[in-house]
């Protein structure tokens, strides 16, 4: 992949794995930020009460340099890190990944732990679409309608569709410019004269 790339999940999906009694439900979700966590982990302890523990990890970022484990009460290191291994071996970030246990009475010492915790997150990340997306920057562009042409051709002639448009006295675009791109796209514009082009904040998507 080019450096301005990463993989993700494209919408929620769900795994199961057993072992010796004890029922492993794996959930994957999309994720924007840290805050999602939460919300995710309250929804599923609301829904699995009764379950003993809800363990999980999280990656975030292009480069997926945010993350997270958590044992959630199960022996150090026998939960959250198997399910994390899972997040990276499919290569993904933007991803949290929960695993609920049910007890089935029988211990299944730190190896089944490990493996259990490990399968129940690959089957949830196996029903998953993976999808790639780009890392872009924002912009928007302020002109006047007479120069609809030459901003229209640029367009075209670099593949960008504006996300947001405002027609109003001046003509306002939103649009993202991808990052192996920025510079040679920027330097376009600015040969369009009376043209404003100001950059914005990245937006969650």
């Amino acid at each position: 992949m080019e450096k301005d790339e990463f993989l993700t999940i494209a919408k929620p999906s769900e795994g199961f794995y057993k072992e010796k009694g004890s029922k492993f439900l794996g959930f994957a979700y999309p994720l924007q930020d840290e805050e999602q966590v939460k919300s995710k982990l309250e929804q599923l302890k609301s829904t699995y009460h009764d379950a003993r523990h809800h363990c999980y990890a999280y990656r975030l970022g292009p480069q997926g340099d945010t993350y997270r484990v958590n044992d959630d009460g199960e022996p150090s290191s026998t939960a959250g890190r198997p399910i994390f291994g899972q997040i990276q071996s499919h290569g993904l970030t933007n991803v949290l990944v929960v695993v609920i246990r049910y007890f089935g009475g029988t211990l299944l010492g730190t190896s089944g732990l490990i493996r259990s915790y490990k399968e129940a997150a690959d089957q949830a990340l196996q029903q998953a679409r993976i999808i790639k997306k780009t890392i872009q920057s924002l912009y928007e562009l302020e002109f006047d309608y007479t120069l609809m042409n030459e901003v229209m051709k640029v367009l075209h002639e670099t593949g960008i569709q504006p996300y947001e448009r405002d027609f109003q006295e001046k003509v306002t675009f939103r649009i993202g410019i991808r990052k192996s791109q920025e510079q040679q796209v920027i330097d376009q514009f600015k040969r369009i004269h009376q043209l404003t082009l100001k950059p914005l904040k990245p937006r969650n998507s």
